[in-house]
């Protein structure tokens, strides 16, 4: 028992369970966002998370396992639990499989446009790992992947598309690429070294930087202009106008940390991105509770 305790901690270490709160607030929110009378039903909240559960439990375990030999050589990441012999590739490649699974099973209980979607979902997530071998703009890519997460929760509640999820996928898509292009300039030396594409790699540190900011400032704009032409109670209306305002200053405060002192960077990537995705969905709740 104790064993399967500590692999099942190897395991969501491997994966950095905890950094789900980056992808979850936004599909919560846009849940919220598509449900129209009240709150959605507790079965779609249900199998939503399951599958953003499966989605990222099969996307960061084939990340480990495609990128295994890239993090082997690698100081910061060689004592990941691939190259380090924690887990097995085949044993990797099996939890991947179970996570896509889990997905395509929940998807089953949501709206049909789940279902059909899902093989796309799969790609997409199994795309990503690949991408900094051929372009700069895998940021981007990782970005898209976790801005799924609003589009999907919006069809799960609402079974169709519109343009409030999808502007709100592009605000969470630049707002992950620009908080990747921060994270990867610990590794911009290695990357050159490796030949491995990054915008820090291509670009540098300083040039980065600025990509960074340009990022979150087209991010802030999609926020921005999702809450234009979404229509909602007086109360949710303004909710998700200081939820943005907070996101904002949020993302201005993660600047700040970097430019001080660039050795926060796990307190600028991790905390202070938790902390804007949780009050954003924090204030969205709020307004809807009061109608």
């Amino acid at each position: 028992m104790n064993k399967l305790i500590s692999k099942i901690k190897i395991w969501a270490e491997m994966i950095k369970l905890e950094h789900t709160i980056f992808s979850a607030p936004f599909m919560l929110s846009s849940m919220l966002l598509a449900s129209t009378n009240g709150f959605p039903p507790l079965n779609v909240f249900f199998w939503s998370g399951i599958a953003l559960l499966g989605a990222r439990s099969a996307a960061m375990s084939l990340n480990r396992l495609i990128d295994a030999q890239i993090d082997s050589l690698n100081p910061r990441t060689a004592s990941r639990a691939i190259p380090s012999g924690q887990l097995t590739s085949f044993g990797v490649l099996n939890m991947s499989i179970l996570g896509f699974a889990i997905m395509g099973l929940a998807s089953l209980y949501l709206p049909r446009l789940c279902l059909i979607l899902f093989p796309v979902a799969v790609i997409w997530l199994s795309f990503y790992s690949f991408t900094k071998r051929f372009t700069y703009l895998c940021h981007l890519v990782l970005g898209i992947a976790l801005g799924g997460a609003a589009l999907g929760g919006w069809i799960a509640v609402a079974g169709q598309i519109s343009w409030v999820p999808i502007l709100l996928g592009l605000a969470v898509a630049f707002w992950v690429c620009g908080f990747d292009i921060l994270y990867a300039l610990q590794d911009l030396e290695y990357d050159r070294e490796q030949r491995l594409h990054s915008i820090p790699a291509k670009f540098g540190f300083a040039k980065s930087l600025w990509i960074s900011r340009i990022c979150h400032v087209i991010s802030l704009g999609f926020f921005i202009a999702t809450g234009f032409i979404f229509e909602a109670s007086a109360n949710l209306t303004l909710a998700y106008q200081i939820g943005t305002g907070i996101l904002g200053i949020g993302l201005l405060i993660e600047h700040w940390i970097i430019y001080k002192d660039f050795k926060k960077i796990e307190l600028a990537f991790f905390t202070a991105n938790a902390f804007i995705s949780t009050l954003f969905f924090l204030c969205l709740l709020i307004g809807k509770l009061l109608g």
